[in-house]
């Protein structure tokens, strides 16, 4: 007689690939998928995210079903939900009496020490399997990191393009002869530049049902719920990744830094979130930008730009969050503790290019990486907010946010809290940034060509200031001698000035006047 496994499901692990779902028997096995308020509420998710992943994890319960798999889904609103992960692997065990439970590791470390805590209260073993859809294991990853003086994405990088044999040539060298095209991304937006047309998906009786209990559920949810444009299903995400390489690849190059007023999407792929859900791999998209490239379909800036965030800049962070954690999220090397200002959840805000991206996020659930960087995450960079805030803010609002690739973006990438583990200078920039690579400043009550006085830019002296008082920890930095030099020249009293200015901006943003 055979023994029942339980085999968890978690909603950001929708994949057939995975051995916990690959490993299973039809006749013996029981898959958990369980929607739970502890999940949805840890911190404030958006709306969106919300109904994107309930609605996924119903069709994937559905399509295990139709495979002939048993599958124990729990509702939301199921009268005996116990509303906690923990609490429903429980309440399964002890209905199935299985024999031995069986998990994917989370992404989330919370959640996986949650898992070795549970070892202690299951009456049956539990066993954790590596999460296979990562291109690079946390072995391997650890192997490449010891005894570096730096670790440094782009060497990183070039490992996994040759361990994955991606644009790469027989005599292996990097095609084109060159492993990074990034200095050919930087143009600015040209007059008139808007997104390709982008596809919906027709909302069934699922998608239409989970739309309806978020509504009713999370009345005071952050975001907007509808429209709803989210692929729900792999079949869908398929069609999300055909579209993505067919229409808006061969332009995702050239302008991908570049921000446009009512534009949140211009030329970026909208896929992470079905990657970082399973629903798609990351190396099967990866080499659907290869095989556009080699047939002509996108140039090289284009494709090898796109391949560098998934096969470079995704593994790595992953990497970075695995090996430092847990302490890595308590990091604050910048001593920065501004509380978050309101307007970064409200919208409300006299800064045009904060305003605005801040409204594709509350609308999409989603603001492309450089108004994350360069805009949301610069002004928390200058303000000197609180990591540990501004964190909670992105890993609450995105729809792709998951804690291993959010935290090393917010406290390493966009804040430098992590002392430059992440990033070998901060990204800091003045008005003088925004104004070159968007059209957001024609439209704010501030002019990104003042620094001081009536209407000046606030970007531009919180920048100087930061500057200024970093010094001691940045004045040697190889990539700033320009900065500091430039800074030195200005002379007392102007020095004084930006000073001034920047702390009366921050005055106005403590009052809820900026």
């Amino acid at each position: 007689m055979t023994e029942t496994v339980l085999r968890v499901i978690l909603g950001d692990q929708l994949s057939t690939r995975l051995e916990v779902v690959a490993g299973a028997d039809k006749a013996r096995d029981v898959f958990l998928i369980a929607e739970v308020m502890a999940e949805a509420t840890y911190v404030r998710h958006h709306v969106k995210k919300i109904a994107f992943l309930f609605s996924a994890m119903r069709h994937f319960a559905e399509a295990l079903r139709a495979a002939g798999y048993a599958v124990r889904y729990v509702t939301l609103e199921d009268p005996e939900n116990t509303q906690s992960l923990d609490g429903e692997i429980l309440r399964a065990v002890e209905t199935l009496q299985p024999a031995r439970v069986v998990v994917t590791e989370p992404g989330e470390w919370r959640l996986r020490e949650g898992f070795e805590a549970l070892r202690l209260a299951l009456g049956a073993p539990l066993e954790i399997l590596p999460d296979t859809r990562f291109l690079c294991d946390h072995a391997t990853f650890d192997a490449w990191a010891e005894g570096r003086r730096e670790l440094r994405m782009e060497f990183f990088y070039r490992e996994m393009r040759r361990r994955h044999d991606i644009l790469i040539e027989p005599d292996g060298k990097p095609t084109g002869g060159r492993w990074n095209f990034d200095a050919e991304n930087r143009k600015p937006p040209k007059a008139g530049l808007t997104s390709p047309p982008r596809i919906s998906f027709r909302k069934d009786a699922i998608t239409l049902e989970v739309l309806e209990l978020v509504r009713r559920r999370f009345p005071d949810g952050y975001g907007r719920l509808e429209p709803f444009h989210f692929a729900v299903t792999r079949r869908q995400a398929l069609r999300e990744l055909d579209h993505f390489i067919a229409n808006i690849l061969p332009g995702f190059g050239d302008y991908q830094d570049a921000m446009v007023a009512g534009e949140p999407y211009l030329r970026h792929s909208l896929l992470a979130a079905y990657i970082n859900a399973g629903l798609l791999y990351p190396l099967e998209v990866c080499r659907r930008a290869e095989a556009a490239y080699r047939a002509g379909q996108a140039p090289l800036n284009a494709a090898e730009g796109f391949i560098r965030q998934i096969l470079g800049w995704r593994e790595f962070v992953r990497g970075i969050y695995w090996r430092f954690m847990p302490d890595y999220a308590t990091r604050n090397a910048l001593d920065a503790h501004e509380p978050l200002p309101w307007f970064y959840w409200s919208g409300e805000t006299r800064m045009a290019c904060v305003r605005e991206a801040l409204a594709h996020t509350y609308d999409h659930a989603y603001s492309h990486h450089i108004q994350r960087l360069m805009i949301t995450g610069n002004f928390a960079l200058l303000a000197g907010l609180d990591p540990a805030e501004v964190h909670e803010w992105y890993l609450a609002v995105y729809a792709d946010a998951y804690e291993w690739v959010e935290l090393p973006n917010t406290l390493g990438m966009a804040l430098h809290a992590d002392g430059g583990l992440v990033a070998s200078k901060p990204y800091a920039a003045s008005g003088a940034y925004i104004r070159r690579m968007s059209n957001f400043c024609g439209g704010c009550a501030y002019d990104a060509t003042v620094a001081v006085g009536e209407g000046a830019c606030p970007f531009n002296a919180l920048y100087w200031d930061f500057v200024a008082r970093h010094r001691e920890r940045f004045g040697g930095n190889a990539r700033m001698p320009y900065v500091y030099a430039n800074w030195d020249k200005m002379g007392e009293a102007r020095q004084t000035a930006l000073r001034d200015q920047a702390q009366a901006h921050l005055v106005a943003m403590r009052e809820g006047r900026l």
